[in-house]
């Protein structure tokens, strides 16, 4: 990774910013892109090595393409995009999901990831290949009560992400999915709170740290995950836990 450019929505906290962390140990250089810029400019003076932090709302397209195209006059292009900015509000049945949270879950979950490629794909295909990558869930695959935004978001984004494949697979572009399972992030202590479906009943002690989908993100854009492009790689799956590394 050593020298190359990754961007990574919501890198704030979680997954994102572990995954700064992990990217930067490997020698890439790290774009952190969120909504708060006061967090990413603490996160990115505490990694070094020219890590860049932009404030970006990834539900705001005009926004998303201003921060890709600072990207690339800034650090010449764009190697590598981890799609992770996610939001799980509203957690409510859909009788009572208000109108205006349940359209930005979509705004942020789905039209965010497509802003974010859509952006993207021309600076890769301009550097001759990269890596996109969706953070997906188990969400997009099965329905839960009270999380219809998510769950419906999160499955138009892993759809989206095999179309991507299959028009820019053939421009040297690796694109795939990574869900991770649950992990103990602040999201997690919200659905813990909400008290609705079984995944608010889970042991915190069950979830794994943000470090372990970090360190499956860096490997996913290493040859090791070539047999899995255009497809939805999951850590719940021990093979591909030992693959990364992560158990033995």
């Amino acid at each position: 990774m050593q020298g190359k450019i990754v961007a990574i929505t919501g890198a704030s906290r979680g997954i994102g910013a572990a995954s700064a962390k992990v990217f930067a140990d490997a020698r890439a250089r790290v774009v952190l892109l969120a909504r708060s810029s006061g967090e990413i400019n603490v996160l990115a003076e505490e990694i070094g090595r020219g890590a860049m932090a932009i404030a970006c709302d990834i539900g705001d397209a005009a926004a998303v393409e201003a921060a890709m195209a600072q990207i690339a006059q800034t650090c010449g292009g764009l190697d590598v995009l981890i799609g992770n900015a996610g939001a799980i509000d509203p957690i409510a049945r859909i009788s009572e999901a208000g109108v205006e949270e349940w359209s930005r879950a979509i705004d942020i979950n789905l039209k965010g990831v497509f802003y974010g490629m859509r952006a993207a794909i021309p600076l890769m295909r301009a550097r001759g290949g990269g890596t996109i990558i969706t953070v997906s869930s188990g969400a997009a695959h099965n329905p839960l009560e009270g999380w219809s935004a998510y769950c419906a978001s999160k499955a138009g984004a892993a759809m989206l992400t095999r179309a991507a494949h299959l028009e820019e697979g053939g421009n040297g572009l690796r694109i795939m999915g990574m869900s991770p399972g649950t992990v103990a992030t602040d999201m997690q202590v919200k659905i813990k709170a909400s008290g609705i479906n079984p995944i608010s009943q889970l042991d915190p002690a069950v979830h794994i740290p943000a470090e372990w989908p970090a360190r499956a993100l860096l490997w996913m854009c290493g040859p090791g995950c070539d047999a899995w492009l255009g497809q939805e790689v999951s850590l719940r799956d021990e093979g591909i836990r030992r693959a990364v590394g992560l158990i033995a």
